[in-house]
Parts: C-alpha cells; sequence; structure tokens
C-alpha cells in the first residue's frame, strides 16, 4: 500500500494528513472549511484515496493559510506515497463534465512543479470560501507533490459547479497517472531513468 502521513504546526496552522493511494476513497475531514472539506470529500472519492485531515487554523483571519497549508501537506504526502514511481503510468487526463461546466486536467508527475490554471470562477466566494483560494490550494499541491499540472474550464457559469469539476477531475487524473502498469512495474516511466 502506498501511504503517507504528515504533520506541520506553525503559528498560523496544525494540521494532521494521512494518505492512502491505494484506497476506496474514504475520508474524514475538519479543515474548518466547510466547502474545502466538499471537495477534498470528492477528490478523495474519485481519486480512490483514502484521506484524514485535521487542520486548526486562524480561521478567524480568513481561510488563507488553511487552504494554502493543506495544499502544501496534502502534496508532500502525495509525493511520499508514490515513492521511488517504478511502475506508475506517470500521465492522467480526464475532461469532465458538471452540469453546465466542462472542465479539463491533464497532469504528469514528473518530478517537475509547474501549474497551469485556466479556472474562470464567475463569484468571490462559495459558501463562505473565497474563491481564490482555489488557486493557491493547486499552487501549493503542486509544489509539494512536484507535478505538472493544467487545469483548464471550457465551459461553465456556476461557480460550484465549476470547482467541483475542476476536483473531481484531477482526482481521475491522478488515479490514472498512479496506476501500476503491470509490464511494467518495475521500471521508472522516463527515458531518463529518473523523474
Amino acid at each position: 500500500m502506498r501511504k503517507s502521513e504528515i504533520m506541520r504546526k506553525t503559528n498560523e496552522t496544525d494540521i494532521s494528513l494521512s494518505l492512502c493511494l491505494d484506497g476506496t476513497g474514504k475520508t474524514e475531514l475538519d479543515t474548518g472549511i466547510g466547502f474545502l472539506d466538499h471537495m477534498l470529500d470528492l477528490f478523495a472519492k474519485h481519486g480512490r484515496m483514502d484521506l484524514k485531515v485535521k487542520c486548526t487554523g486562524d480561521t478567524y483571519v480568513d481561510f488563507h493559510h488553511s487552504a494554502e497549508d493543506i495544499g502544501i501537506v496534502l502534496g508532500q504526502a502525495f509525493k511520499e506515497a508514490v515513492g521511488d514511481k517504478k511502475g506508475i503510468k506517470r500521465y492522467g487526463n480526464m475532461l469532465l463534465p458538471m452540469d453546465e461546466s466542462l472542465v479539463l486536467a491533464s497532469l504528469d508527475i514528473s518530478g517537475r512543479a509547474y501549474l497551469k490554471y485556466g479556472l474562470e470562477i464567475p463569484t468571490e466566494k462559495v459558501g463562505e470560501m473565497d474563491t481564490e483560494l482555489i488557486e493557491e490550494f493547486f499552487i501549493s499541491f503542486v509544489r509539494n507533490a512536484d507535478i505538472t499540472l493544467h487545469i483548464k474550464q471550457l465551459d461553465g457559469t456556476n461557480s460550484h459547479h465549476i470547482i467541483e469539476a475542476a476536483f473531481k477531475a484531477v482526482a481521475r487524473a491522478i488515479r490514472e497517472a498512479v496506476s501500476i502498469d503491470e509490464k511494467a512495474k518495475d521500471e521508472i516511466p522516463s527515458s531518463k531513468g529518473l523523474l
């Protein structure tokens, strides 16, 4: 089983997170941000990952530190759980509809952190969460996971649906990328021999 447990404590947040890439989508989430709990639940279920997150953050200020730091810790856990990358398919793609919204996610477990973010979310908030924090979450995740991720909105007008489609699409692309290629299970999927 590819698993990781990370704890991170700063003056702004105290986070414990466990991730199992070979799970069933089971979650225990308490981020202090209801909408982010909902998105992480969808992320785990569509990625078939088990995910536990407990975050105590300075949400009396705003949700920025919590969203950013959860992205950091999730990225660190992902990188650790993937391990030496032997046998993974490496690439994953998903074009995901959510009612009127359509989002493409494409990723490479490359060892190089890069995010191309193309969501145009029409409202400033969904629930109590600032929608600008969705990009901050993905920036933190990508930098710490060392992956290349492109997220592109192709259609949509409903902020909730756009964001939900993005989390589901990224999760399903991850699920594809971390799946094991049985014919190459002892190989690094790179001509360089290193990722």
